[in-house]
């Protein structure tokens, strides 16, 4: 058995350590090549009974500006008695990355895993995509809200009916000055098994 460069893994682990979320983020984007990387990073996530659940829309360019618009149009829709003008802010959120990324949930209904293990496999693959986004020297941002559970944009995205859409990852390069993130030690979280409480 071949033995692991002991260097590999602490550069690995260094950048699950050294991973957080920026926003808003700016050029330059991942090229054609490293977003194929981040994509194959994706399908490395678990995947229970190989359903592939994932799936992937790549809004980039002047798609944005569409995108924007239809957000504006949601935001609209949720509150009528308000004029349009109060929601264009809406619309430059997906101005805030160069890259954008839809990330939908193909759920299989004639299967016997859950429908949670599957939604489950999705969320490991964005995770992983974020990873990949941070080792290749970008930021990344990964967004729901009300927009997600929109049908209006479900139809927009060409989404079918078994589909869920887990929310957008904003891809770019982070701004310049930004400090690290503090985090909590994991011992808050974290606890031993021994045996069974009755």
């Amino acid at each position: 058995m071949e033995t692991m460069n002991p260097g590999v893994g602490v550069d690995a682990l260094n950048v699950l350590m050294t991973r957080q979320s920026y926003w808003p983020l700016a050029e330059p984007a991942p090229d054609d090549s490293q977003l194929q990387q981040i994509f194959d990073a994706a399908l490395r996530a678990p995947d229970h009974g190989a359903l592939r659940p994932w799936r992937f829309i790549l809004i980039r360019g002047n798609a944005r500006l569409k995108l924007g618009e239809l957000l504006v149009d949601l935001a609209s829709a949720r509150s009528p008695g308000e004029p349009r003008s109060a929601h264009e802010h809406r619309g430059r959120r997906a101005l805030a990355a160069p890259v954008v990324i839809a990330l939908v949930a193909s759920l299989a209904r004639e299967t016997k895993v859950p429908e949670v293990e599957q939604l489950l496999s999705v969320g490991a693959a964005a995770m992983n995509m974020l990873n990949a986004i941070h080792a290749l020297g970008f930021g990344g941002f990964w967004a729901t809200g009300a927009d997600s559970y929109e049908p209006q944009m479900h139809r927009a995205l060409g989404l079918e009916e078994r589909d869920r859409l887990l929310g957008f990852l904003f891809v770019g390069t982070p701004p310049d000055g930004v400090r690290a993130v503090e985090r909590p030690s994991s011992d808050r979280y974290v606890t031993e098994w021994l045996e069974a409480t009755v």
